[in-house]
């Protein structure tokens, strides 16, 4: 019988689910944006990722911030926050922090790296008539 193996096993990823909430709205209260960019991204939560985006641009000198956050991401999380972007970009009250990320990429990444970024053509293709 392994229901109560199974039982543990997702008894034990929800705690771990609790314990990275936890963590990102620490991470929030205490500004550290990187770190609660990355953990949102790894959470699959593009909402937050969006919350995180808005809060840096609250910020004073809010632009620079981003690109210094977006700059510091792995490729991974960029194409993350990549595919995400194309949705926030569909509404307008998200607009602007999608199209404040998308230039940020095209001002830090040369073409050929952006390029090779899984997914971006269809992105590209989903951003332009919005864009």
């Amino acid at each position: 019988d392994v229901t109560e193996i199974e039982e543990k096993e997702a008894q034990a990823k929800e705690e771990e689910q609790i314990i990275k909430e936890q963590e990102l709205s620490n991470l929030l209260h205490e500004k550290r944006y990187l770190k609660a960019l990355g953990l949102a991204i790894s959470l699959d939560r593009p909402h937050t990722v969006l919350m995180v985006i808005k809060d840096i641009l609250k910020e004073t000198d809010g632009r620079k911030h981003l690109e210094e956050n977006i700059v510091r991401l792995r490729k991974d999380q960029k194409e993350a926050v990549l595919a995400f972007l194309v949705t926030w970009n569909t509404n307008s009250r998200n607009c602007h922090e999608a199209q404040a990320v998308v230039e940020t990429l095209l001002k830090h990444e040369a073409p050929e790296t952006l390029l090779q970024y899984s997914g971006i053509k269809p992105a590209v293709e989903s951003l332009l008539p919005y864009t």
